[in-house]
């Protein structure tokens, strides 16, 4: 998070000089003070205080109810490699809708359990931790909420830049919303309540709401005038491949100043890529908790856990209990993704092939699972986990507007064989 967030006074100057106030994006302060009603006891902190007993919104908060920036920084800093990687990921190998906007989406994933929800959820979790943040419901009292999702904007936006023939696909919305009953089939025309596009009352939809000029603003990647469809794609990827894959291209490579060694490659440029992808019933997430991976052996002290040297990412498993306690229909299953190229070179291993890395991972990935308030969750109270690992061939571009060629992604069951959560030999891969 950036420090502006996390002071709670800001100085402005202005005419008659300098002012202290309150800092409007540190958080919001409740008037009135919310019940029990408005926030279900269910919904809590996980730390024996429940989250209507704040007064204001607090994120990662301690005993007493008091934010920890520090150590919500501390975890996104020990997430940031991961996210990064699966942001590449994500916008250069999955041009379906479905697929790419949310984690229960199961009709053709083909082993990528990424989506853009995935990530969001990652956020959320992160930041909150027990606060308000982590209680995606509630989430948006705080001012953080809305800078998250400007992020999450901008990555929709870059992804239809990407692949602009892709549209929202018709789906059933299960759990239904205010004014959409549970069971609707929801398409491109669906009016997106309570979004009003004039003052007549019509609504917008997402036929109606895809571009962000429609609006009047775009992103820096996104430079949308005085170009077509196919140099406006062509010129997103060469800035996502300079943000997230700064020397995959052999282009890149090529104008690289740095002559004084060997160039230092990302994750994103290697020739393989490697995942643990994670699913679990949704029944399983009465309240949420983390899915930490470790490469080598997991520190003693959980408290340690979710920002330990060896992290290799965290996976968040939102609270879904409010949503299935309205509708039992809600999709079975839930996916998600870890990276882990840049824990395996971050170890010293930049032979990707799969006869060095599998032993590797089979010696070496663990897991463990988390509630929020630091403590253990025993794996064996939620038996649907399934983990596994899954690895491709990446064949780097010669340009720098262009994404390197992906390979299938192929399961590598003897990684996770016998480790308790891990996928069976007589499980679904999916």
């Amino acid at each position: 998070m950036p420090p502006e967030v996390n002071w709670p006074t800001i100085f402005i100057v202005g005419p008659n000089g300098t002012s202290n106030v309150v800092n409007p994006l540190y958080n919001y302060t409740f008037h009135p003070q919310p019940s029990d009603t408005d926030f279900p006891p269910y919904v809590g902190s996980s730390r024996g205080t429940p989250v209507a007993s704040y007064h204001s919104t607090v994120r990662y908060p301690d005993a007493a109810g008091q934010s920890q920036p520090d150590l919500a920084n501390k975890q996104l800093q020990a997430n940031g490699p991961a996210l990064h990687t699966l942001t590449y990921q994500l916008l250069t190998q999955q041009p379906e809708y479905g697929p790419f906007s949310n984690i229960g989406y199961s009709d053709g994933r083909g082993g990528r359990y990424n989506s853009i929800e995935n990530m969001h959820n990652g956020i959320h979790m992160l930041v909150g931790n027990g606060g308000h943040m982590s209680n995606i419901p509630y989430s948006s009292f705080d001012p953080i909420f809305w800078l998250h999702h400007a992020n999450v904007d901008r990555l929709f936006a870059l992804w239809q830049a990407v692949y602009p023939d892709s549209h929202v696909t018709p789906q059933v919305n299960t759990a239904g919303t205010f004014t959409n009953d549970p069971g609707t089939t929801e398409d491109i025309d669906t009016p997106l309540t309570p979004f009003h596009s004039d003052d007549s009352g019509q609504l917008w939809a997402p036929a109606t709401a895809w571009s962000t000029r429609t609006f009047g603003y775009t992103y820096p990647e996104i430079v949308d005038w005085g170009v077509n469809r196919s140099q406006l794609a062509s010129n997103v990827k060469s800035g996502l491949n300079a943000l997230y894959n700064p020397t995959g291209s052999i282009q890149r490579r090529s104008e690289s100043r740095d002559t004084s060694s060997e160039l230092q490659l990302s994750p994103n440029a290697m020739d393989a890529q490697w995942f643990a992808n994670v699913r679990v019933q949704k029944s399983a997430a009465t309240s949420p908790f983390f899915v930490h991976l470790f490469l080598g052996a997991v520190p003693t002290d959980p408290a340690t856990w979710s920002f330990a040297p060896n992290l290799v990412g965290s996976h968040s498993v939102v609270d879904t209990s409010l949503l299935s306690s309205a509708n039992p229909n809600l999709p079975a299953t839930l996916y998600g993704q870890i990276p882990l190229n840049h824990a395996l070179l971050a170890a010293g291993n930049s032979d990707l092939a799969p006869s060095n890395v599998i032993p590797i991972l089979t010696s070496s990935l663990n897991w463990r699972l988390q509630n929020l308030d630091d403590s253990p969750l025993d794996v064996g109270q939620v038996p649907s986990l399934k983990i596994h690992t899954v690895g491709q061939e990446v064949k780097q571009t010669a340009r720098a507007d262009q994404f390197p060629e992906y390979g299938p992604l192929k399961v590598f069951r003897q990684v996770t064989r016998g480790k308790n959560g891990g996928l069976g030999d007589n499980d679904d891969a999916g």
